[in-house]
C-alpha cells in the first residue's frame, strides 16, 4: 500500500518510492483517496465523456466537444505507446498548429471549433507533461549537484 506523507487537499501529485512512475491522487467526496496513473486518468476521461455523450440525445456543441475530447485523448494514448514519439513536443506542435489555424479564421464562429480543440489539448498537455516537467526538474537538480 502506498503511504502518503502529506495531507492531500483536492488534487495532488505523489511520487512513490515503490512505483517507477508518479500517480495523481484525488480526495473524493467520500474522503477516500483515489490514486491513478496517467493512462488511467485519460481512460477515465474517455469513459466519462462517452457516458455523457450517450446521455445527450440531440446534436449540440456540447456533444461535438465530447466527441472531440474522446478523439484527441485516443490520439494521445496511441502516440504514447510509441517510445520514439516525444509526446510533449507533439502536443505542443499540434497546439501551435491549432493556434495558427485560429488566426486564419475570419470570424469567432469559425474559430470556435478550433478554440475548443485548443482547450482540450491544453488540458491533455497539462495532464501528460506535468510528470515530464517534474522529471526534467529532478534531472536538472541532480545534474547541478
Amino acid at each position: 500500500m502506498l503511504r502518503l506523507s502529506k495531507r492531500l487537499t483536492h488534487l495532488d501529485q505523489v511520487d512513490s518510492p515503490i512505483l517507477p512512475f508518479s500517480v495523481t491522487c484525488i480526495l473524493n467526496p467520500h474522503r477516500l483517496i483515489d490514486c491513478m496513473t496517467l493512462d488511467q486518468i485519460l481512460l477515465k476521461e474517455i469513459k466519462d465523456s462517452e457516458l455523457w455523450l450517450s446521455r445527450t440525445h440531440e446534436e449540440s456543441t456540447y456533444k461535438r466537444d465530447l466527441k472531440k475530447r474522446i478523439e484527441l485523448i485516443n490520439w494521445v494514448l496511441g502516440n504514447m505507446k510509441n517510445p520514439e514519439v516525444e509526446i510533449c513536443s507533439l502536443l505542443e506542435s499540434r497546439m501551435n498548429e491549432t493556434i495558427q489555424e485560429i488566426k486564419k479564421k475570419d470570424s469567432i464562429f469559425e474559430s470556435d471549433i478550433l478554440d475548443i480543440e485548443l482547450r482540450i489539448l491544453d488540458w491533455i498537455f497539462y495532464q501528460v507533461c506535468k510528470d515530464q516537467q517534474k522529471n526534467w526538474e529532478k534531472s536538472l537538480l541532480g545534474y547541478q549537484k
